[in-house]
């Protein structure tokens, strides 16, 4: 399939788009549930509490109201709390006042405090906004001498507790809405600046291309801190008018079938989760577990965030399809921060495997073999783009490649955030991509991938990417080999990374978190390790590590962090 603009664009975002918040207020006088916490703290099988479109606007416009008199239009309002209502009321109320919002966490739900400290103090928000069950924590966050102090700590609750009237400004569609910080994956958290345009655009493009509508229900975990869970369980429900049902991330971990339940009996509806969710709710549920399960009414179950396995794909249906579990319901997709989040998803085919040959994906060629033949990788399909240009672009001629070829993935919509707050060069650098062919400025995702039978094909990071001998290996790709060498290593707990020995040649080398059990000992397992990546990749590892779980370094989102990963266990060595 040709390489045109016309294919990859599709249809255009409608010009009518309105700020966010506009869409809550369209549905003030109705008793119709918008937001349902499940409360897993207070009751094991989770309390319901719903707050409908009504109570949503009374409670938005009164945080707003506040908000105007606490800190000037474009202020930064950090939201420093757990994943409830008062969190979506939290964010909605700083658009509202035409504020800036910082979606965060609040201190004592993750153990990325550093993280929140380097957050803070890059953007300096005026407002703390918390909740009255964290505001203790949050208070004591203020005395550390690496953050910038606020000017006030408040509470949603007392916020809306107020209410008073309230006239929002007039907000430009290319105003800053909130600040998207990244995951820091390879380098530092960096604040995308996701503008009133970008969020609303995104949020069709995500209801356009999974032809979600106001009958449907969108359930999930994720927080709502990352790009993901932002958009999908609550920007894309407003926009859209349906109804969000939804959990804390660590009630899912708890116990996962929280969530296969939350969705069971409904009627219309959509999830999204990392491939790993997947996978552990399908090794973490007992049958007993899956007792009763109706997923009939699932309708789209949206995979991204981090590489997608065709064999997590196969275990969750294979586990689930007994349960009313459509064959065509997963959708991976990709997406990223600097993208507001959605970029490509996968159609009502549902998943597109498609088995490559290695070698030549090495040399930055997608050549496909027979399923299951020597020397076959199987990659999944990230779907088409929905009103966006996605093209694959050589990282050093600036052109654009034929289908078939590895390249950069750049991006260009109205969902491209407008750059990283206060870092022009970095902006520059990661916005400002420009073509030797095709006008204009794109997002240079720094992701490779390659188009295929018109589907978009991710194939790794540009600064993960492992070259040995002037052959291309994807980490991604050795981890997956680690993770299956022996029982005994933890499944998404493997790092592979680029070392370089004294002459500066570059090599591999893999940290890999496992659990003794059985007769395995180190060394058994470390033979049988490098006996799997020989065979299968035909590369000898410089070095491996096998460290107890919890050693390898994670982003907020969950994702293994490479690089951080090398700098704990490599070169601190």
């Amino acid at each position: 399939m040709p390489l045109t603009d016309s294919h990859f664009f599709g249809p255009v975002v409608p010009a009518d788009l309105r700020p966010l918040t506009s869409y809550v207020f369209d549905r003030s006088g109705s008793d119709a549930p918008a937001f349902t916490f499940l409360d897993h703290a207070s009751d094991r099988d989770g309390i319901e509490h719903t707050m409908s479109w009504a109570e949503l606007a009374d409670q938005v416009r009164a945080v707003a109201a506040e908000l105007s008199r606490l800190t000037g239009r474009g202020g930064r309002v950090a939201i420093l709390a757990p994943q409830h209502p008062a969190y979506v009321v939290a964010f909605l109320g700083a658009l509202h006042a035409g504020t800036v919002a910082v979606p965060l966490f609040a201190p004592e739900a993750s153990r990325h405090g550093g993280r929140l400290v380097h957050i803070l103090s890059d953007c300096a928000p005026e407002v703390w906004l918390t909740s009255t069950d964290v505001v203790d924590q949050v208070r004591a966050l203020a005395q550390d001498d690496a953050v910038p102090a606020p000017k006030h700590i408040v509470t949603v609750e007392e916020l809306a507790a107020r209410g008073g009237d309230f006239t929002a400004p007039e907000i430009a569609l290319d105003e800053p809405a909130y600040l998207q910080y990244t995951s820091g994956s390879t380098r530092d958290p960096a604040g995308a600046v996701i503008t009133h345009r970008a969020v609303v655009a995104n949020s069709w493009q995500a209801a356009t291309a999974y032809r979600a509508g106001a009958r449907w229900t969108v359930v999930g975990w994720l927080p709502f801190f990352h790009d993901m869970g932002l958009i999908q369980l609550l920007a894309a429900p407003v926009f859209a008018g349906c109804r969000s049902v939804f959990m804390a991330p660590y009630d899912f971990v708890k116990r996962p079938v929280r969530w296969l339940r939350a969705m069971s009996g409904r009627t219309d509806v959509m999830s999204s989760a990392p491939n790993f969710a997947f996978e552990y709710a399908a090794r973490k549920t007992a049958e007993a577990d899956r007792a009763g399960l109706d997923l009939t009414g699932v309708r789209v179950l949206i995979t991204g965030s981090e590489p997608v396995r065709a064999d997590t794909i196969a275990e969750f249906q294979r586990t689930f399809a007994p349960h009313g579990l459509g064959a065509n319901v997963l959708r991976p997709s990709y997406g990223l921060a600097e993208a507001t989040v959605f970029v490509t998803a996968t159609g009502e085919e549902g998943p597109v495997v498609t088995a490559f040959d290695r070698a030549a994906l090495a040399g930055d060629r997608g050549v496909p073999v027979v399923p299951g033949s020597p020397g076959a990788v199987d990659v999944v399909a990230a779907g088409r783009p929905v009103s966006q240009r996605v093209h694959i672009v050589h990282p050093e001629r600036l052109v654009a490649l034929p289908d078939g070829t590895v390249g950069e993935i750049w991006v260009d919509g109205p969902n491209v955030a407008a750059g990283y707050w206060q870092q022009p060069e970095r902006s520059e650098e990661t916005f400002g991509g420009r073509r030797e062919d095709v006008p204009g400025r794109w997002l240079r995702t720094g992701d490779l991938g390659m188009i295929h039978d018109g589907l978009l094909y991710i194939t790794g990071r540009m600064k993960d990417l492992i070259i040995i001998d002037g052959r291309n290996h994807y980490p991604q790709d050795i981890e997956a080999t680690v993770s299956d060498a022996h029982p005994a290593i933890r499944r998404d707990g493997v790092a592979a990374f680029p070392v370089h020995d004294e002459s500066g040649a570059e090599g591999a080398a893999v940290v890999a978190e496992y659990r003794r059990g059985g007769t395995a000992d180190e060394t058994e397992i470390g033979r049988a390790v490098r006996r799997a990546v020989s065979t299968t990749h035909d590369l000898r590892l410089r070095d491996l590590k096998l460290v107890q779980v919890g050693a390898v370094a994670r982003t907020s989102s969950g994702k293994v962090a490479r690089s951080a990963t090398k700098q704990r266990h490599w070169e601190q060595t």
